[in-house]
């Protein structure tokens, strides 16, 4: 596949702990179509910081490919896993490019609470974006593993405990590990799931090494939720947090 412009334009290394993107970077296969993909301006940052080329990643839930793309066109070697076969297909497609450096990306169908094909103590960074419970279903309740499927928040975070304590077991001591997740509402009333899940991380035996704030931009839903949230007084969640862990 040839495209224009491989490389993003002006990149400059986040140096704070408030990211904003107000535009999504769109350089070589990355897209917007795939609902939840997290922007490929977070994955740069997060791979240029915390890896080094020739190192092995892993995004045990790779949903849209954003992850494998830039591992791609940043000299480091990918694992994409995810439950959902459509995003594998999806991630395949959007990696058929040419590359003169690219190091291997290997895709997989797995659970990320079972990381059975990777071995312990293998991987010298893990980044992730998880579901946010139910709020945003990927498989059509099709796949009854799916972390999407789960409304209830206690248990949804009770299974992400499960994949926190792979990616701990998978991760290489003294290596980092990054999440990408936010909060959300239940009947009017904030529900910091983002904090719930950190827990569950630092239960795994991660330290925390940074909380940085994400604020979103154009979000699809946001006209209607403007309306709502001045019939019913509440606040627009306007934004998500990346979690950095550490292995001891």
């Amino acid at each position: 596949m040839g495209l224009k412009r491989l490389q993003p334009e002006n990149f400059d290394l986040e140096c704070a702990t408030v990211w904003s993107f107000p535009k999504r970077g769109n350089w070589a296969t990355h897209r917007s179509d795939y609902r939840g993909n997290w922007s490929p301006q977070v994955v740069r940052n997060l791979i240029l910081r915390y890896s080094d080329e020739g190192d092995t990643i892993l995004d045990p839930m790779i949903g849209g490919g954003t992850t494998l793309i830039e591992c791609k066109l940043t000299g480091r070697k990918g694992i994409g896993i995810d439950i959902n076969p459509a995003t594998i297909r999806i991630t395949k497609e959007r990696l058929n490019f040419d590359y003169l450096y690219a190091q291997p990306q290997h895709l997989c169908l797995g659970d990320a609470r079972k990381l059975k094909t990777v071995k312990t103590d293998s991987i010298d960074f893990v980044l992730t974006h998880p579901p946010y419970a139910d709020i945003i279903n990927y498989s059509d309740g099709t796949i009854k593993a799916d972390l999407s499927n789960i409304h209830s928040i206690d248990d949804f975070c009770d299974e992400i405990e499960l994949v926190a304590r792979e990616c701990f077991r998978v991760l290489k001591p003294d290596k980092y590990c990054a999440i990408l997740i936010g909060d959300t509402r239940r009947k009017k009333f904030y529900i910091p799931l983002a904090y719930k899940v950190m827990e569950r991380f630092l239960k795994a035996g991660f330290v925390l090494k940074e909380d940085i704030i994400k604020v979103q931009h154009n979000c699809k839903a946001t006209g209607f939720w403007v309306k709502k949230s001045k019939e019913y007084n509440f606040l627009l969640i306007m934004h998500e947090h990346i979690f950095v862990f550490y292995k001891p």
